[in-house]
């Protein structure tokens, strides 16, 4: 039995470092975060007893950089190492870097992430093998890298000629995610079901199944909704689920948290996908369901205490929604700024790296925040989630909740019929614009009595109307209203109250409240973003026909090979990809035609909007 562990330190950043040191403190455990200069000022460096900087802003010059981490754990006295998921939590030669430093290593033996780590080595050990050579009749399949997890390094390929590109960007990908650029190919399962078991084992042999998940929900690879226990399995399925999970967890003498992959196709036949040797990033739910803390138990196992000979059992039902700064209209494209506000009805479960007024880089995943409900039922679930999504305060960058919300309210989510092609068939009906059309009503109210209390107000004389412009979803919006002895009043709506703050509006009967916050030209009106706009627009700079602009900050990674001014392109044509968020984007030519300019560079650092390259259309 190991002695009892007094300091952890957490190789790893953001929200699962927060999720981590929270369990500690509750255990009365010293908690020590490491930080790159990026996170300098990040939630979890500030909440962590101590915290050790190590130079540099991208992954691998820093969360993937075991030898800096090992150092900064012995310089603060940590005696132990918690990797959290991502970054090195997968990553046997750092596991055995942990242990030789003589700290305690919060994970599975070094030998069992090794063999289940990589897919390619756990596939072996199950019994199955990747494509060596791809032909059109293997179409479609998908490129997968070996190492990590969360989406990166993964590409679907239905044509072969797509095929070269699409592995040099899985492996670039994955290379800069987990610092490891093995990937492999392997047959593609159309309309699957994402589901996988959590698996709990400690030294003694006793080995925890802890139901089901259900991930299918997924974009680009990555999960944004799952729950527990997987619905619509029988109950034959899930215990064959559950037996070969921990089959393969005993075939590797495995210790600690881990998960077991599978794809359920439409036919009930499960592929085995992967073995992850980590915490998972959706491990909330099993604890709501199982009434369980799994950061303490994986203490627990580290300290060579035994789990209970069986699992609890399984309550109710548990839905977790990753919250995103990205736009899903536009490509998920990552979104980068200040995030002003927060906050989440109290009935759900928040798990978080940012509090008000903190950055969101462009270094690091998008996920804001994972938002958990948990209810007897999953109809009191979906329920549950999808109304506090709805009524959340998120103030910022562009996120991901509205989809999120219309995702849960959906038919083929409530009916428990999803499956991983979710989003490639309902993504433009879930992502059309739809503003409140009384918004910029209230945000120009709202205006009018913050300026009425420096000189504003009626007149005796009948006022003029007056006009304020807001911009929302790429839509313009001009409102009117007066300033008379009544007060403030607008055509066809009755104004019962209207302060800084909070508009109480009258429509046809009906009173509406519409909560109002400012951060400079960004307004938002309940869930509803706005951009005040000048009422005499600026003339401003017009782009030639073609123009590729950068849609987020990034970097560039690659040119297209043999791409020089003269080049004939054709539209859809992969020209150049940037770097963001530890994911690639490929940057397209919109047109058919010649290609006129080129302005980036590979390794250049580019802004939203700036100009990359014209294609002048044929």
């Amino acid at each position: 039995m190991s002695d009892s562990i007094a300091s952890v330190l957490v190789a790893n950043r953001g929200e699962i470092a927060c999720r981590i040191f929270r369990t500690c403190r509750e255990l009365g455990i010293r908690t020590v975060a490491v930080h790159s200069d990026a996170d300098e000022n990040a939630l979890h460096a500030r909440v962590a007893d101590a915290a050790v900087r190590l130079p540099g802003s991208t992954p691998t010059d820093t969360y993937l950089r075991g030898e800096l981490i090992v150092k900064a754990a012995v310089a603060a006295g940590a005696d132990a190492v918690h990797p959290g998921y991502g970054f090195l939590s997968e990553n046997a030669d750092f596991a055995r870097a942990v242990l030789d430093a003589g700290l305690v290593w919060i994970g599975p033996p070094p030998e069992a992430i090794e063999a289940m780590a990589s897919k390619t080595r756990a596939k072996h050990l199950m019994g199955l093998e990747p494509l060596k050579e791809v032909t059109e009749a293997d179409l479609p399949v998908l490129v997968k890298a070996a190492a990590g997890g969360g989406g990166r390094g993964m590409r679907i390929v239905r044509e072969l000629s797509a095929l070269d590109d699409e592995l040099a960007a899985a492996r670039a990908e994955a290379l800069s995610a987990f610092g490891d650029g093995e990937v492999f190919v392997e047959p593609y399962v159309e309309d699957g079901r994402h589901v996988e078991v959590q698996i709990l084992a400690d030294t003694h042999g006793t080995v925890w199944a802890l139901g089901t998940r259900d991930c299918s929900l997924q974009r680009r690879h990555q999960k944004v909704i799952e729950e527990a226990p997987a619905p619509g399995l029988s109950e034959e399925q899930a215990r064959e689920l559950h037996e070969s999970a921990v089959r393969a967890a005993r075939a590797v003498a495995y210790e600690g948290a881990g998960t077991v992959e599978f794809l359920v196709a439409p036919d009930g036949k499960a592929h085995f996908l992967e073995m992850n040797t980590r915490l998972q990033v959706e491990h909330p739910v099993t604890e709501a369901v199982f009434g369980v803390d799994l950061v303490a138990l994986q203490l627990r196992i580290a300290e060579g205490e035994p789990l209970d000979t069986d699992p609890p059992p399984a309550r109710g039902h548990a839905i977790e929604a990753r919250l995103y700064a990205e736009d899903p209209a536009h490509d998920w494209t990552p979104q980068t700024g200040t995030l002003h506000r927060l906050a989440v009805p109290d009935s759900v479960r928040l798990d978080t790296g940012y509090t008000d007024g903190d950055d969101i880089g462009v270094h690091y995943d998008p996920m804001l925040a994972k938002v958990v409900a948990h209810a007897p039922t999953r109809a009191e679930a979906v329920r549950r989630l999808s109304g506090a999504l709805e009524n959340a305060v998120v103030h910022g960058p562009v996120t991901n909740r509205d989809l999120l919300v219309r995702s849960l309210r959906h038919k083929e989510f409530t009916t428990a019929q999803m499956d991983t092609g979710f989003y490639d068939r309902h993504l433009t009906t879930l992502t059309e614009p739809a503003p409140d059309p009384h918004a910029p009503l209230a945000a120009a109210l709202a205006d009018a009595h913050g300026r009425s209390r420096f000189g504003g107000g009626w007149r005796n004389l009948a006022s003029q109307p007056q006009l304020k412009r807001y911009a929302a979803n790429g839509t313009e919006h001009e409102v009117q209203y007066r300033h008379t002895r009544e007060g403030l009043t607008a055509d066809g709506v009755r104004v019962v109250h209207a302060d800084a703050d909070l508009v109480v509006l009258e429509v046809d009967g009906v009173r509406r409240k519409f909560e109002v916050a400012r951060y400079g030209d960004q307004v938002y009106v309940n869930t509803t973003a706005l951009t005040a706009l000048p009422r005499f627009p600026l003339p401003t700079a017009q782009l030639a026909p073609g123009s590729l602009v950068a849609p987020i900050p990034g970097t560039v990674v690659k040119i297209a090979e043999g791409l020089k001014v003269g080049a004939a392109v054709q539209a859809g044509d992969p020209l150049l990809w940037l770097e963001a968020m530890k994911m690639q984007h490929k940057i397209e030519a919109p047109v058919t035609g010649t290609l006129t300019a080129l302005h980036a560079v590979t390794g250049q650092q580019v802004e939203p909007g700036s100009l990359l390259a014209v294609v002048q259309p044929t």
